[in-house]
Formats: structure tokens, sequence, C-alpha cells
């Protein structure tokens, strides 16, 4: 077997992202304090705590406003606008706590050198990222065998998850083969060319991608026993498809569906549910307090933009399917659904100019603050539908009940992580990130999913 390619996998060309943007910051204002009079800054035993304040600021700051956002990351033209945005604030909140960090020195100057150094850094670092660590030499190239049904549905996750990853071909492994593939790019093998195709295109892995096992021809089964005898690496297609995408493929989850929900013992754990109610009730408190500070702005936008019932209260389904009240500020025209329960969708006609901005904001979802500080909703978690739409649903998706074994939330890991759902097939890509959360519910998860919230609020993404 010839040796294969490098490839950095997502989580650790995350890591490589996070200690070089550090190391290049360090480096590059170490430089600037030793060749000019720049003494703001310095790196000495004595000033560690200097040190650890700006690596907590650009950490948080930089996953904030999606520095390490792997697919922005691979082009200069979507990254500037982080790399400005997260060394902005870092500078602000680094000169706004003196007690942690150096006193505002004398020379105002000074601050623009902290700034530009830190820019510059930033830039290089990831020029010199795309031009060597997003190219050719490091991606993982992956031979495919499966059904031949399967194939457009897998290349399209896997180019949208991770830019490095290449799918390379793929083998029918169909005992009767009725079709062979046409996908641009996909080159179709024989099972006798496996060995041949792994030489030639320095394939770094096999992917299993089947609905069943049994449909595996025997030729290819034993030669998919001698490759891993030898030490190749064999994946099945579900769990690369959840590590890369983070989310479950319900689609492709069949009779053995147990194997693939051995869902977060945080579900049951009593003191991660106790932590979780006290940090819900604290921050309801807190949001609900905020609210009433932005009540009057509120109030007069609605009179002058939509003219109406400033609160809207519809039924939704919670934990264990129980039906209660959601509250949101209004954001439709009166009678909206006239002819019926339809889809919300983005651009919808429907939607008043001041409720967009409620909308994109996120605002219209403040009340509902009440709702978690009642017990009925927490504060991560699947956004709860409404009845008529889970009836619809449940008929038409797998495992779509099982968002149900928790309470639903204001903000969850399919809200940041897709669009706003206004068809069948956008509420299987949102199961499939609530069923990820459910799965792999955690302390870290959630604060993940609360940063990324933070990133939505900012950038103006919600719907």
């Amino acid at each position: 077997m010839s040796d294969r390619s490098i490839h950095f996998n997502i989580s650790e060309r995350k890591i490589l992202l996070r200690i070089f943007d550090i190391l290049s910051i360090l480096i590059a204002l170490y430089f600037v304090s030793n060749i000019s009079d720049f003494d703001y800054f310095t790196i000495t035993k004595e000033n560690w705590r200097w040190v650890f304040m700006l690596i907590l600021y650009v950490s948080i700051f930089g996953t904030v406003f999606e520095l390490y956002d792997l697919q922005k990351s691979s082009k200069i033209e979507k990254i500037t606008s982080s790399i400005v945005f997260t060394v902005s604030i870092t500078v602000l909140f680094y000169l706004l706590t003196p007690f942690y960090t150096p006193v505002l020195p004398d020379n105002r100057l000074q601050i623009l050198f902290f700034y530009f150094a830190m820019i510059i850094a930033l830039f290089l670092w990831r020029i010199v990222y795309m031009t060597f660590i997003v190219s050719p030499r490091f991606y993982k190239k992956v031979l495919i065998i499966g059904e031949t049904s399967n194939i457009e549905t897998i290349v399209e996750a896997f180019r949208n998850s991770d830019p490095n990853y290449k799918i390379i071909g793929f083998v029918n492994c169909e005992i009767n083969k009725f079709e062979t593939v046409k996908f641009n790019g996909i080159t179709e093998y024989t099972p006798s060319q496996i060995d041949e195709v792994i030489e030639k295109e320095n394939i770094s892995e096999i992917v299993i991608a089947s609905y069943n096992s049994e449909s595996i021809t025997s030729e290819i089964y034993y030669t998919l026993i001698r490759l891993l005898e030898a030490g190749f690496p064999i994946k099945e297609y579900t769990q690369v498809y959840e590590d890369m995408t983070q989310r479950i493929p319900v689609q492709f989850v069949g009779k053995d569906f147990y194997k693939y929900f051995p869902f977060s013992r945080s579900n049951q754990n009593k003191l991660y549910l106790f932590f979780l109610r006290i940090f819900d009730i604290i921050i309801s408190v807190l949001g609900v307090l905020i609210g009433a500070l932005l009540l009057p702005f509120v109030l007069l936008g609605n009179v002058i933009g939509n003219r109406g019932n400033l609160l809207y209260i519809q039924d939704r389904v919670g934990k264990n399917g129980k039906v209660f009240s959601i509250i949101k500020y209004r954001t439709m025209i009166k009678n909206a659904e006239k002819s019926g329960a339809v889809w919300a969708e983005k651009g919808d006609v429907r939607i008043t100019p001041f409720g967009k901005f409620l909308r994109y904001s996120r605002l219209d979802e403040i009340p509902q603050f009440i709702n978690i500080l009642k017990g009925e909703m927490s504060l991560i978690g699947p956004r709860p539908e409404r009845p008529f739409f889970v009836n619809e649903l449940s008929k038409m998706l797998p495992f779509y009940e099982t968002r149900h074994i928790i309470k639903p939330g204001l903000t969850g890991w399919a809200q940041v992580k897709t669009r706003y759902g206004s068809s069948v097939d956008d509420s299987l890509l949102k199961l499939q990130y609530d069923l990820y959360y459910i799965k792999h519910r955690s302390f870290f998860l959630d604060t993940n999913i609360l940063v990324k919230t933070l990133s939505t609020v900012i950038f103006f993404r919600g719907q």
C-alpha cells in the first residue's frame, strides 16, 4: 500500500487555526515592541496576565465572529470581515479592562500599533494557511462504496461540510447493477479496480455508504477485509457524516436505529438538568429586564410599522408532546393565515417592515423568556413547532417525534447551523441537527450554541 497524503481533519484544522492565530499575534507584538518604542504590550513573566487576557479575548471573539468557520477560512474575501471584527472588539475590550491588562499609554498612537500589528499578523498567517493548508496536497481523497442512489446526496453533504474532503470515485456494491453513476467529477470503478484506484489516486480512506450491508458483494467484502487487516482506514458513512456535518443522517437510519441514538446521558443527569434550569432562570430574568427597557421602542415601532396587537400567542408542541402557548412579538400582518396554516419562508410578504427588523434582530423572541420562566421551554433545545406541522412532518420524516423528548428551546443547534425551515426538506435538515444535539447534549455544546447565537444576532441572520 502506498503512503497516503497528509490531511488535517476538521477538528485538527480548527485547532491549528486557533494556535497559529495566537502565535502570529504574539510574535507580531513581540517584534513591534523590540524594533520600536512600543511598550504598551510587552511579553514578560511579570506580564503573564496581559498575555492570558489577550489569548482569551481573541479566542472568544474569534469564535463569535466566525474566524474558525472552515468554509469562510478557505477564502480571503470571506474571512476579512471576521478578522477585522475580531481584532476591533478584542482591542476594545482589552482597553476597557485595565485591571487585567496594561494601563492606557500616554502616547495614544501605541494603540494603533497594537491594533494594526494584530490585523497584519492574522492576515499574513491566514494567507499562509490558504496557500499551503487549503490546497490539493492536503486534500483527503476518498473512495465511496455503496448504492448508486446514494451518491449525489453523499457528495453534496461532504462538499458543503469540508472543502478539503474530496470524493474521487465510487464503487457500486450492488450485485444487480441497473445503472451507472452520472455525476460530474465522480468516476465509477469496478470492484476489481479498488486496489488500483487506491494506488493511482493516493486514496486516504474508504467510506461504506450502503442502506443494507447484505447488498455488498462477496468480492468487495473480502477486498475490504484484506485492506482493513493491512491497516487501511475504512469507515461507515453515517458516522463520517455525523462527525463532519454535526447532524444525524436520519434518512440512512434503518431498522437498526438503536445503533444511531445512544442519547447523551445529560438528558437524564439530574445535576446537569438542575444547573441548566438555574441558568435558564437567570438568563430569562435578565432577558425580561432587557425586554422591559426595550419595550417603549418596540411599542412605538409596532404602532407605526405593524398597526395591531403587540403580542402574538400561538400553540406549540413541547416536551413529551404537550401543547403550550408560545408568546412572541407580532411580526406579520393581521389575518396572515386566514386560509389556513402555511410555511413561513424567507422574504414572506406577510411580514411587516417592522416585523422584518424584529426577526432579523431576534427581538421578536424576547417574550419567550416568560415561557422559559414558566418551565415550558429552555434556553437551548429544538425549536417548538406548531401541532399542525408536527402531525404532518411526523408522517413524512422518520424519528420526528424524537425531538420532543427534551424541552424546546429559544435557540438551538439547528437554529445556529441552518436557515429558516420553510419546507419538508428544510425540516429534515433541522431534524438532523436537533437529533445531533439530543445525542451529544452537554455543557460544552450548550456553550457553543450560545456563542454561535451571538454571531447570528450580530450578523442579523434571524428570520
